[in-house]
């Protein structure tokens, strides 16, 4: 009997859902940080972003911090709106398939977690050092 028969992918509101849990279970001392940026949830990112970034495979690009991090901002800056993430639920449903070995909420905890990084100040080496998660 095929289980699947009447289901669907999940949708951009479960991808959302789960990166909110994310951001709720950090610690207090990260959580009230993480409350100022802005969560969105696209299938892909923009033909420009991909262009901009130089990445001809838009399922390589699961998740993306715009702003600029907390160890760069100064309160002379004018504000030009507020920090986003995106989370880009295609690939991120295409990776979870593809890995087959840890839960849709784990692999977006931690895409959200390593764009909050990024928001936090931290560099792609920098979490590469702490986080082993993608070897």
């Amino acid at each position: 009997m095929d289980h699947w028969t009447n289901r669907t992918a999940p949708g951009p509101e479960v991808i959302e859902a789960l990166a909110e849990t994310a951001r709720a279970g950090l610690p207090a001392a990260f959580g009230a940080l993480a409350a100022q940026v802005v969560l969105r949830v696209e299938d892909f990112a923009s033909d420009a972003l991909l262009s901009q970034m130089q990445i001809d495979d838009p399922f390589e690009l699961t998740g993306l911090y715009e702003g600029v991090p907390l160890t760069e901002k100064s309160v002379m800056d004018q504000g030009g709106g507020p920090d986003v993430i995106w989370l880009f639920r295609r690939p991120i449903l295409d990776e979870w398939v593809a890995r087959g070995d840890v839960t849709l909420a784990d692999l977006v905890e931690n895409v959200m977690v390593h764009e909050l990084a990024h928001h936090f100040g931290w560099s792609d080496d920098d979490i590469a050092r702490i986080d082993r998660w993608w070897e």
